[in-house]
């Protein structure tokens, strides 16, 4: 049975408007559980003050504060246990969880924390032996194991593709699960973030990415172009 977010309350969110300009058709298989999570722990992590307060302050925030809420501290829970036993998540119960996050006023800063966050953990799946030499050794070596990673990572946990084109790489995603979670776009600044990460991760680069195609903007899928060039 698919799983709602829910409320502070305990009650489970329905579907309703959006802070997005438009809702798009997106739908998708199950999604692997680190990308809930992922975003779930950014909301807490943007949610907890960081000097120590009061116990009544405390559990005042914890009402107001979605990422504070016991709900969440549930789910984060639930998803983490998924990430062991390789359970994955309904694709609309992500999509309902990215559509409240796009609700927030600092939904692009969470958004974007949720992509690094996404990356480390995907990242990390890839052995110790193979990130060391995406990274370390010559160029003519590496390159080929960091492509041949980043495009298993795309495949694996974004249900995208990778392809390199000369000194670039392009990540396209046809159904990515917050492109209409806020205005202009902010839900993509998840995948983003997460590309970006990823190719400072396996592949030492650090050049910009540029969101060429966007699904919120009438184009067919989701694309990111990003410089791959060691720093």
């Amino acid at each position: 049975m698919q799983r709602m977010p829910l409320a502070n309350d305990g009650r489970a969110l329905r579907p309703t408007p959006h802070a997005s300009d438009s809702v798009l058709p997106l739908s998708g298989g199950p999604l692997d559980a680190r990308l809930p999570l992922a975003l779930l722990e950014a909301v807490k992590a943007i949610d907890t003050p960081a000097a120590e307060l009061d116990a009544d302050f405390v559990h005042e925030l914890r009402n107001k504060r979605l990422g504070l809420s016991e709900t969440v501290l549930q789910q984060i829970r639930r998803f983490n246990d998924a990430v062991r036993s390789r359970q994955r998540i309904g694709y609309d119960e992500v999509l309902a969880l990215a559509r409240l996050i796009g609700r927030r006023p600092d939904a692009d800063l969470a958004f974007r924390e949720a992509g690094r966050r996404w990356a480390r953990a995907i990242v990390d799946t890839v052995s110790g032996p193979r990130r060391t030499a995406a990274t370390s050794l010559p160029s003519l070596l590496s390159r080929p194991i960091a492509l041949g990673a980043l495009r298993r990572l795309a495949r694996r946990f974004m249900d995208g593709t990778l392809v390199r084109q000369g000194s670039t790489l392009l990540l396209e995603v046809r159904a990515p699960v917050s492109a209409d979670a806020a205005p202009r776009g902010a839900g993509c600044g998840l995948y983003e973030a997460a590309f970006r990460e990823s190719l400072l991760l396996l592949a030492d680069a650090d050049g910009a990415v540029d969101h060429v195609m966007c699904r919120s903007r009438g184009d067919a899928s989701c694309q990111w172009r990003a410089d791959w060039r060691r720093r």
